[in-house]
């Protein structure tokens, strides 16, 4: 058996970190089939209620694609610009006619992958973290491969984060991506 590629770790370790702010956040976490990472969704979170100013959703589900990379991200306007690639996956993502949202999870890494996990008696660390965006409402892409993306520096994917997020989700307050090219 071969090892692991990099890229294939850096997608292990999005995963590990999905699952941990998941479970911190109550949420249940279910890594998607190959028909559905096929249509852009990599797992299905599950959150239950009440929800800290919640409204009349008591379960909450939410589609996550999942992304990581070693490159440092480039910040403009307070916002990470991240090259999507597969316009496929890009339309899935904006599309407003999906009945549960989906959101794009960028996991941002150290580039030394020596740098990425330290495993102790007192703590298990994974560094650097990720952001969160919806890309949907965003306009189609003039790119056939590509699409940079522009994620809020604000929306970092974390237990309070997630617990937020499915908050507004309950109030059926769906998020839209917010252009900031125009």
């Amino acid at each position: 058996m071969r090892p692991l590629s990099l890229a294939n770790m850096e997608s292990e370790l999005s995963y590990a970190y999905l699952h941990a702010v998941a479970s911190h956040a109550r949420c249940a976490c279910k890594v998607s089939t190959r028909h559905e990472d096929n249509a852009g969704v990599d797992a299905q979170l599950v959150a239950w209620g009440p929800f800290d100013g919640g409204g009349y959703r008591t379960e909450v589900d939410l589609k996550v694609q999942l992304k990581a990379t070693v490159a440092e991200p480039a910040v403009v306007d307070g916002h990470f610009a991240y090259s999507l690639r597969g316009i496929a996956q890009y339309d899935d993502l904006r599309s407003q006619a999906v009945a549960t949202p989906r959101i794009l999870v960028v996991l941002y890494m150290p580039p030394a992958s020596a740098k990425w996990i330290e495993c102790t008696e007192d703590a298990l660390v994974l560094r650097r973290c990720a952001y969160w965006v919806s890309l949907r409402g965003a306009k189609a892409s003039s790119n056939g491969s590509a699409q940079t993306v522009y994620i809020p520096c604000t929306q970092r994917f974390d237990g309070p984060g997630l617990l937020s997020l499915m908050s507004r989700l309950s109030r059926n307050e769906v998020p839209l991506y917010e252009d900031i090219s125009a």
